[in-house]
């Protein structure tokens, strides 16, 4: 199987991109590397990749918003299926830089969109996130929900992912899958988030920002859970048979939450970092952020329906786990 993989330098890019050789596939990789978060951690990622799949992985600098610079580089390259992971990240980043949202979020899905219609790839699935719920108060969060209130521009960006392909599906009957994640961490896991982030902090014996005074609930997702549930809808395409999909529509368009199930309180989060790190945690109590949800929990009842998907790693496991490997990578 040939598989382009967008964001391949980031997170679960990279993640997904083990997985895929691992198993024998072929895997063409797509980063523009930015420094939204530290290039040493993309590239070491890509290094990695390199060493794993030899002349099985080919990886491709560049910006996927760049039509023109997207065809060039994979002209003469046969496709069979994409799974495009690639964005700018992070909520509170699109309120201070609202136009790279809308270039690579907007702009670049449109590209993939359109690269998947004309090569008429098998299927593709694509990230959107949990911050597509924006504010709702019913939990779980369910696909189907209305998710017509986002609170960030970085949500209302991945909730117009969701609509284009929508549109696509009708249009060009193109098979697509959109992937809901809730609070993805693990080894390798990004610096922006709070994982990493409190965990550097405490072990260098600094303060950790905790918002809304410690009142916060996530549906924190370990890394090898997320790449279970990618692997299997990238496996599944929705059919093309006028039946309703997860997520409503009866076109070839399926969505589906991604979590693991529970919602975490933040601060027992914190007391597990502190185990892991043998040190307690300076804690800075902070307002709210801006563009922040109190709470999220995932309805996971139509990936665990449609295709067997069940989370088995608990916070318990997983934290310890990222500290491990925090410790190793950084040599601390």
């Amino acid at each position: 199987m040939r598989v382009l993989v967008t964001g391949a330098a980031g997170f679960i890019g990279f993640c997904l991109a083990e997985r895929l050789l691992a198993r024998g596939d072929i895997v063409i990789g797509i980063d523009n590397l930015n420094d939204y978060y530290q290039v040493s951690l993309k590239r070491d990622r890509v290094a990695a990749l390199a060493a794993q799949g030899g002349n099985r992985f080919t990886f491709h600098h560049l910006d996927f918003s760049d039509m023109a610079a997207l065809d060039a580089a994979l002209e003469g390259t046969e496709i069979d299926r994409i799974v495009h992971l690639g964005a700018q990240a992070g909520v509170r980043y699109s309120i201070e830089n609202p136009h790279a949202y809308v270039q690579s979020n907007l702009a670049g899905h449109v590209n993939l969109l359109e690269l998947a219609r004309h090569r008429a790839v098998e299927h593709m699935v694509y990230a959107s996130s949990s911050s597509v719920y924006g504010g709702n108060a019913k939990l779980p969060f369910a696909v189907e929900d209305r998710v017509d209130h986002p609170v960030s521009l970085y949500a209302a960006t991945k909730r117009a992912d969701e609509l284009m392909s929508e549109t696509y599906a009708h249009l060009f009957r193109l098979p697509l899958t959109g992937l809901r994640f809730f609070t993805v961490y693990g080894p390798w896991g990004r610096p922006d988030m709070m994982l990493w982030n409190f965990t550097r902090r405490i072990l260098a014996g600094e303060p950790i920002p905790v918002f809304n005074h410690g009142d916060m609930y996530r549906d924190f997702t370990y890394i090898d859970d997320i790449i279970a549930g990618v692997v299997a809808c990238l496996d599944h395409a929705p059919g093309d048979d006028g039946t309703e999909k997860a997520g409503g529509s009866v076109k070839p368009h399926a969505l589906y939450n991604i979590g693991n199930n529970r919602s975490e309180h933040l601060m027992k989060v914190v007391g597990l970092l502190e185990e892991a790190c043998g040190k307690k945690a300076e804690i800075e109590f902070l307002p709210m952020q801006p563009g922040d949800v109190h709470k999220t929990y995932a309805d996971i009842t139509a990936i665990q329906r449609d295709l067997g998907y069940a989370p088995t790693t608990a916070i318990e496991v997983g934290v310890p786990s990222f500290v491990r490997w925090f410790r190793d990578y950084h040599r601390v």
